[in-house]
């Protein structure tokens, strides 16, 4: 894969990124701290269900004691998403993570405006239920550093007790507690062989359109569907715009008219690996024809309606970002997305 093949696949994995977070303020701010940490809470029970267990072969895990498995899961999922994680082994049913900052959740100056009621959601929707999942009522998650609360980030550990745990246990805080010196040597790796520059590209890309894909839809369980719409939509456009000049950097971009527009799309869309064709109409005005559509894959019914409806204001953001004034409109169609360019 070229290294412009590249470039149009991270851009899209930043792009993504920076609309999660962006939604997260949105929701945060507009509908404050007990909403966002039901989203969360929903939001990472989905992914768990979704991800976790069929995760761990590819991950070389099986076999492993129940807490050092989950604790590598961690490590390496967020890895290879670009999140940096630690891995602190004690025994085999006692096994620290650490997240090291800058946090990928809150990049940059967004941390300070999510409330600790979004962390305690995604630690109850995921680390509290691992044990659930792997069917082992003795495993739980300690959390002992949490981001909001000054500490020194998100740490903890998964540990199996001598004891069944209640519900309200799987997930316990012990603010006292310290992890052990960070070891280089146990780090743990994907399996060799399997995850060479462009699968870990691809993977990272992937990680951050599933919290578009799963988020947009768990909102609308939280807000229901018209409010839920309304902030995706204002955050996608917004984060379009904010972010047009970065990944047009990244993929060569022209500030400029419908045509350069149009290119620009298509050198994003193929970092989803989506086709496009570009075809002009009458006067300035381009149209382009996108089909494969990654982002809404495996999806059906409103729940792929609504997360184009939003996900196309992305695009409308970045193209409302160029200097040239244009207008932009798409159609949605069984398998494609249509984009009509012109000049306004």
């Amino acid at each position: 894969m070229s290294r412009t093949d590249l470039a149009a696949i991270e851009a899209q994995a930043e792009l993504h990124h920076q609309f999660l977070l962006g939604l997260e303020l949105m929701v945060a701010t507009r509908e404050g701290p007990a909403v966002i940490g039901d989203w969360m809470f929903r939001l990472f029970r989905a992914q768990h269900e979704e991800k976790f267990l069929s995760s761990f072969r590819k991950l070389g895990l099986d076999g492993l004691p129940d807490a050092v498995a989950c604790a590598r899961y961690h490590v390496l999922s967020n890895n290879m998403g670009g999140v940096g994680v630690e891995y602190m082994e004690e025994s085999d049913t006692k096994a620290w993570v650490r997240f090291r900052y800058p946090r990928w959740m809150y990049a940059g100056p967004a941390i300070c405006g999510i409330p600790v009621e979004a962390s305690r959601g995604f630690l109850n929707g995921w680390y509290a239920q691992n044990g659930v999942s792997l069917g082992n009522p003795r495993l739980g998650f300690v959390c002992v550093s949490e981001d909001m609360t000054g500490q020194f980030g998100l740490c903890g550990y998964f540990r199996e007790f001598d004891h069944d745990l209640s519900d309200s246990e799987r997930l316990q805080f012990r603010p006292d507690e310290v992890p052990p010196p960070y070891d280089p040597e146990q780090q743990p790796a994907p399996p060799p062989g399997e995850w060479n520059e462009t699968r870990l590209a691809k993977a990272n890309r992937n990680y951050a359109m599933e919290y578009i894909r799963n988020g947009v839809h768990e909102l609308c369980g939280v807000l229901g569907t018209q409010r839920a719409l309304e902030l995706a939509c204002l955050a996608a456009r917004l984060t379009g715009l904010q972010q047009y000049r970065a990944t047009a950097s990244l993929v060569g971009a022209t500030d400029g008219g419908p045509a350069d527009a149009a290119r620009f799309l298509a050198a994003m869309f193929a970092g989803m690996g989506d086709e496009t064709e570009i075809s002009p109409a009458s006067g300035d005005v381009f149209t382009l024809t996108q089909s494969g559509l990654r982002i809404a894959r495996g999806l059906e019914g409103p729940r792929r309606s609504n997360l184009l409806a939003c996900w196309s204001e992305l695009w409308r953001g970045a193209i409302h970002a160029h200097r040239q004034f244009m207008d932009i409109e798409a159609q949605i169609g069984v398998d494609t997305l249509v984009w009509k360019i012109s000049p306004r």
